[in-house]
This record gives structure tokens, sequence and C-alpha cells, in this order.
């Protein structure tokens, strides 16, 4: 709410919620492998007045993200190249919401299973982030892996293909992983949120995380 007399937002009040402006118009302008993207024609008040701006969004299908914290309090992660951002980043286990209808928990189970040889007895949500609000639809549900088991590769029935074939895995004490996000070591998304979330959940003994089918928002 806004205007004379409008009574300003308070800390209750934080909290994001679901929106849809008018969308006068829409254009598919690339489609992709991944993603697709289109132009949408959205009429936004300007000065007493309604523009119609124009607005290209990234059609994502969206992602799950995995922490696993070993017993020791070590947080799992890997390595990868990443084309775009021009880095080899050190990643937590992640990928596309590709499979129609699949539990966002067990793509997860699957995902790190296949990119780090692990299961978990102990799922838990971590948190739900919007990457790239300003342009893209893409939804990323992180998970927390506790109570880990290390499967051998013989008992894996899956090949790892292309750039997963050879990912170095490291595992990392919590709080040496935390100094390395402040220190700018690490930015992938999905760890650094990931992990900042991990140490802050740690330090709340863990209650207020969400069952792993808890919906998003």
């Amino acid at each position: 709410m806004s205007g004379p007399g409008a009574v300003p937002p308070g800390v209750d009040d934080v909290r994001d919620r679901r929106d849809r402006w008018e969308v006068v118009a829409t254009e598919r302008v690339f489609e992709g492998h991944v993603f697709d993207v289109r132009r949408d024609s959205v009429p936004m008040p300007s000065g007493g007045t309604t523009e119609i701006v124009h607005r290209d969004v990234i059609e994502h299908p969206g992602a799950v993200g995995i922490l696993a914290v070993d017993d020791a309090d070590r947080v799992l992660l890997l390595r990868q190249y990443r084309h775009a951002s021009g880095y080899l980043l050190w990643e937590a286990p992640a990928g596309l919401r590709d499979v129609a209808g699949e539990p966002l928990h067990k793509l997860a189970e699957r995902e790190l299973l296949e990119e780090a040889g692990y299961r978990a007895d102990r799922w838990d949500v971590l948190a739900d982030v919007l990457p790239s609000s300003g342009m893209s639809d893409e939804r990323v549900r992180i998970f927390l892996a506790r109570g880990l088991t290390e499967v051998p590769a013989d008992q894996i029935d899956f090949e790892r293909v292309h750039e997963e074939a050879d990912m170095p895995v490291v595992w990392v004490p919590l709080d040496e992983a935390v100094r390395k996000v402040l220190a700018g070591d690490l930015h992938n998304m999905i760890a650094v949120t990931g992990i900042l979330a991990v140490h802050a959940a740690r330090a709340r003994g863990y209650r207020d995380l969400r069952p792993v089918d808890a919906p998003e928002g």
C-alpha cells in the first residue's frame, strides 16, 4: 500500500507474496535447449499515467540444490566448469527439474546420488530462492541432506557423462565454508545460500527447518 495516509510496512509484513500484473501482449523471441525467452508488454504506472513497457523473461524449468552435511559438520562441494561465467566453481550438487511430476525431494535424492555418489537418511528444506528474479522465472529449492551413506560406484546403475564424469569432490568444515563465502572465495548461488542457511540452521538447533514436502511459496 502506498500514497497519503498509507501505513508503512512492519516486520510482520516482510513476506514475499505472489502477484501478476496484466500482460497485454507476449512474443516468443528465443527457444533453447534449457530455457526459452519471451517478451511481455506490461502496463505500468508512471507519473499518474500508464505506460506500456516491455519485459524480457527467461522461462526456466527450475532446479534443486543439495547441501550434504556429514556427521563431522562438513559440507560436500564439487567443482564444475561454467562456461557462461568463465569460472571453475565449487558448487553444491544440483539439477534441473527435468522430469515432469517428479517430487522435488526425489529429484534431490537422484542428483545427490548421480553427482556425488551418496544417499541420505534425513532430508529437510533449507531455502527457496529466485536466483534472477528481475529477468527469469527460475525457482530453486535447496535441501539439507544428513545421515549420509556413500554408495560404491559398482552399485550405481547409471554412467556419468560430459562434465559430471570428472568433477572433483571435497568435504569442507562448515565454519570454514562460511569463512570462504565471506572472503569471496565461493560464488555459486546454491552453495553460498545453502552454506549460510545451514550455518544459521545449526545455530538454532535445526528446529525451524521445513519438511521435504513443504509447499513452495
